[in-house]
């Protein structure tokens, strides 16, 4: 199976979370406490395993990136190992890609995971979130890591914009939103100009900045996840379709948001026939590396 099964998928959504793994993983007190909270801003209770990933995506033929975030420096809670959500996925490789993460705060412990993650559990690529994580993307003590996943050729993840983790407790569960304007990778974009990097979710309300940035730096993408295509606002509906074509993912945020509710509403909006494709697969192909690399990404007008 591989690449090729997966590249015959439908679509590819390259933002899905993995929220329970062995043991205390995603089971413990601090992870069930921000779970609550991210369910009752979204209207979605369901946890997710990689098998039950696996699963759910092979039956609406649609190949999904997977990852789980490692926070524990910053909110105590216990991550999913990214070693096993590698590991797990590589037995349903026609439908998963998984992505690695390291707590920016381990320093070398969290380099040398980057290279063995890559080497020996066959991680695609990486995410970061830097308001659960607690910490300034474009912070020069984080530039080693980025040096290590430029080196390894793999893309990045980066969360952007205000998050549902946290929401509704008191004091926002102690996370940040700072942390998380697009802005902060502008430089880290120029740092690194063979690092593909993916901006997850429309950056509000930060949402210029993140449309800048992607416009400025050919490295970087967009990821559409965390929102419904019904609220995504004018403005990032007219860089889909003329500036930014080849610049914006399909994601959904599963299990926040489902791939079925995103695509239905995605169905409503006013896309460019030529631009559909890209945003629900073509697009990905590229920024994943799973295809030879075409020429620099399009940022001028389209058939529009």
């Amino acid at each position: 199976m591989g690449t090729q099964a997966f590249l015959a998928r439908r679509a590819i959504d390259v933002h899905v979370h993995v929220t329970e793994g062995g043991g205390a993983a995603g089971r413990d007190a601090a992870s069930r406490e921000f779970q609550k909270a991210s369910a009752a801003v979204f209207g979605s209770g369901t946890q997710t395993t990689v098998g039950s990933v696996a699963e759910y995506y092979r039956e609406r033929d649609i190949g999904a990136v997977v990852f789980a975030v490692d926070s524990e420096s910053a909110t105590g809670r216990t991550p999913v190992p990214s070693e096993e959500v590698a590991d797990l996925a590589a037995a349903h490789d026609d439908v998963l890609i998984p992505f690695g993460s390291v707590d920016p705060w381990r320093g070398q412990v969290s380099l040398r995971r980057i290279r063995s993650l890559v080497s020996e559990h066959g991680v695609r690529g990486f995410k970061f979130h830097p308001s659960t994580q607690a910490f300034y993307p474009d912070d020069h003590r984080f530039f080693p890591l980025y040096g290590a996943i430029e080196e390894a050729g793999v893309p990045v993840v980066f969360h952007t914009g205000q998050t549902g983790m946290g929401t509704g407790l008191r004091g926002g569960g102690g996370i940040l939103l700072k942390y998380s304007n697009p802005m902060h990778l502008d430089e880290v974009a120029a740092t690194f100009p063979d690092l593909t990097i993916i901006m997850a979710h429309p950056s509000v309300p930060w949402q210029d900045e993140g449309l800048a940035v992607a416009m400025h730096k050919p490295n970087v993408y967009i990821d559409l996840s965390g929102w419904s295509p019904k609220y995504f606002e004018p403005k990032l509906v007219r860089y889909m379709n003329r500036m930014l074509p080849d610049k914006v993912l399909f994601g959904s945020d599963y299990p926040l948001i489902s791939p079925d509710r995103w695509l239905r509403d995605f169905d409503g909006l006013d896309i460019a026939d030529d631009v559909r494709p890209r945003v629900l697969k073509d697009n990905a192909v590229t920024a994943l590396g799973l295809a030879p690399a075409s020429p620099e990404p399009t940022t001028g007008a389209t058939t529009r």
